[in-house]
């Protein structure tokens, strides 16, 4: 029996979905299709991992595809997405648990309405609370490092494990998850409390300047490579001559050159190319490797 009629048989429960476009969900609007697509919640999806990695069924755990380059030929096996059914939000006192299909604007406003502070700059950030565990997302000054408390891991053993902030090792774009090829499930957050005038003053500060500053208004992975030793990676490719630069349908913005933007329908290809051409130049001029922030999946 072929492994998508066993995986759909045992999982009965989840709607599969099969050649599912992945341009319909990643921010990039750009990705080939995925052999099978599901959004499990919390339980259903720790046992459908298990079951992947026992009968060496390929998979992709994703979260609200903000962070991610799919490539045009798409992904094998199964695609396992924290969405919807995996983000429960629940504030107790001042500490905050949050699934990891969580959205983090979600978590910072429900962080708000209960008169927390600490999670503002979280407020526009598009990921999802696994995701940005996972890199240790943050924004003006903020990182998840500074909040969190703890995080429930499944670990390729299949044992679900409790780290605390220390055992996460949270640091620049990086956690000890990336090492272990461990997956968050669900992340408790600690806060203090403060001025609810204060708090959604500084959201709306923080949501002003993103709207001054990035290309909202197109598709894109946000800041495509990561901040160099003693650089910014948009100064150096600004620097270089590179705003408005294209291959095929994707461009370097010219309103923040550290962001690489669908403007015509680009393909994987297109980015991919870019980021080399880019990344190629910077070091040509500057001495500097620009490594990627954005996570490649598929192949390229």
């Amino acid at each position: 029996m072929e492994w998508k009629t066993k995986l759909s048989a045992k999982f009965s429960g989840i709607q599969f979905l099969q050649n599912e476009p992945m341009s319909r969900h990643t921010t990039f609007k750009i990705g080939g299709p995925a052999e099978v697509y599901v959004e499990p919640g919390i339980s259903e999806a720790v046992e459908l991992i298990s079951y992947c990695r026992k009968d060496h069924i390929p998979y992709t755990i994703l979260g609200n595809g903000s962070n991610v380059l799919v490539s045009d030929a798409g992904l094998q096996g199964v695609v396992i997405s924290f969405g919807k059914a995996a983000s429960h939000i629940a504030v107790e006192g001042n500490r905050i648990t949050a699934q990891a299909g969580a959205l983090l604007s979600q978590v910072a406003n429900a962080a708000a309405k209960a008169n927390l502070t600490g999670l503002e700059f979280a407020a526009g950030i598009p990921g999802t609370v696994g995701g940005a565990m996972m890199m240790n997302a943050g924004a003006y000054g903020g990182e998840m490092k500074q909040v969190v408390v703890s995080a429930d891991v499944l670990l390729p053993d299949g044992s679900v494990k409790t780290w605390t902030a220390q055992q996460l090792q949270l640091s620049y774009r990086h956690s000890r998850m990336m090492e272990e090829e461990a997956i968050v499930l669900k992340a408790e957050f600690e806060l203090a409390f403060g001025s609810p005038e204060e708090i959604k003053r500084t959201m709306e500060d923080f949501r002003g300047r993103r709207q001054d500053k990035q290309p909202l208004e197109y598709p894109s992975a946000g800041s495509t490579f990561k901040r160099p030793e003693g650089h910014f990676a948009g100064k150096l490719i600004m620097d270089a001559g590179l705003a408005g630069y294209r291959v095929g349908g994707a461009a370097v913005s010219e309103k923040h050159c550290g962001f690489v933007i669908n403007v015509e329908q680009a393909t994987a290809q297109d980015v991919y190319r870019l980021m080399q051409d880019v990344s190629a130049k910077v070091q040509e001029q500057f001495g500097v490797k620009l490594e990627p922030e954005v996570r490649l999946l598929g192949e390229f």
